[in-house]
């Protein structure tokens, strides 16, 4: 398998690990950030869920729905959040759509580690963008993925979406 240098990678790989070692919850610190801050990801926040991108994209836009509060299993999402989550998984196919024009989604969760959740203390839903022939032979064969978009930079784009569609909502 071919290496490619990602030097920012340690930086986050490092501070999950004291995070996790202090039993801390990414999602958790997420929902206390600053949305104003460089480093925050989130770019959205309704009643009881917010939406995040995620720091390790499968695709460009990558989001996650996850809900405030700190949950690992589907029945214990209450019907109030589990309206919300839906309404945000909605809100975020209209806005990666405005944003990306993309051909599809896949919108799922990973319950549990053996489902393929990379955090599974605290239940999220995934809203990725997909084009016909976004798998190319760099994840099939050199086993890396490509991102083409700076993140912050599609986060400040989706938060002006955002901020022009949630109101419909």
């Amino acid at each position: 398998m071919e290496r490619m240098w990602s030097p920012w990678r340690s930086q986050y790989i490092d501070e999950f690990k004291v995070k996790k070692n202090n039993n801390e919850c990414v999602f958790c610190n997420a929902v206390k950030e600053n949305t104003e801050n460089d480093k925050c990801l989130v770019v959205y926040r309704g009643k009881d869920i917010f939406t995040i991108m995620n720091l390790y994209p499968y695709n460009n836009g990558h989001l996650m729905v996850v809900p405030n509060r700190h949950i690992s299993a589907i029945k214990e999402i209450t019907v109030e959040e589990f309206s919300e989550i839906t309404k945000q998984i909605t809100l975020a196919t209209e806005a990666l759509t405005k944003l990306f024009s993309p051909q599809g989604f896949n919108i799922g969760a990973n319950i549990g580690k053996a489902a393929g959740a990379g955090i599974d203390s605290h239940i999220h839903f995934h809203v990725i963008p997909r084009w016909n022939g976004d798998t190319n032979f760099m994840p099939v064969i050199g086993e890396t993925k490509i991102i083409s978009h700076e993140l912050f930079n599609t986060k400040n784009r989706l938060i002006k979406i955002y901020n022009e569609n949630s109101k419909e909502f």
